[in-house]
């Protein structure tokens, strides 16, 4: 199935989901906010990068999301993913900028293309753009999202208890430090 089929999980680009004005997360609508969307028109330059190299934003201090970062840049041998700490300077610009709370540090945000993606999507979509084997995780799509979201969080809700919470963000070797956004 092709993107933005209804079937491909993506929703079409014309849909409005995750749109601000869409009513997604709105307290009135009574659903939760929306964990994908587009990404708005002009603001941060870094978005502008986001169309070559897609943008993972990681909560810079949890063991979990930096063990992540460092799996990631391990099977990327193409250099094609950008990182930046949610915690950071362009994190906190990024994040504004995509209509998110910038003090909330419960997700992993990807933004690729003119899209953003947090939670399950997030980690799927990730997962679709590594080499080999790790696209079958891509699979789990057929999870209904949320299924899917609700272990994403239960996880995320846990995570400074199960692996550790670091009293700094993780700094990049020298030679990775161009990945990341500062």
């Amino acid at each position: 199935s092709g993107e933005g089929s209804p079937d491909s999980g993506e929703g079409s680009p014309d849909s409005g989901e995750g749109s601000p004005d869409s009513g997604e997360g709105s307290p009135s609508s009574g659903r939760a906010p929306p964990t994908r969307g587009r990404v708005p028109p002009g603001g941060v330059p870094e978005i502008m990068d986001a169309m070559t190299n897609p943008i993972v934003l990681f909560d810079g201090v949890c063991n979990l999301c930096n063990g992540s970062v460092q799996f990631l840049l391990k099977r990327d041998p193409q250099a094609r993913f950008r990182f930046a700490s949610l915690q950071s300077d362009t994190g906190q610009k990024l994040q504004a900028a995509l209509g998110m709370d910038p003090q909330a540090l419960d997700s992993v945000i990807l933004v690729e293309g003119d899209r953003w993606y947090k939670e399950s999507d997030a980690a799927l979509r990730i997962a679709r753009n590594l080499p080999g084997a790790w696209k079958l995780l891509t699979a789990f799509r057929i999870v209904p999202r949320p299924i899917r979201d609700a272990a994403y969080r239960l996880i995320a809700r846990n995570r400074y208890r199960w692996f550790g919470k670091a009293e700094t963000c993780w700094l990049p070797t020298p030679e990775l430090r161009g990945r990341f956004l500062t």
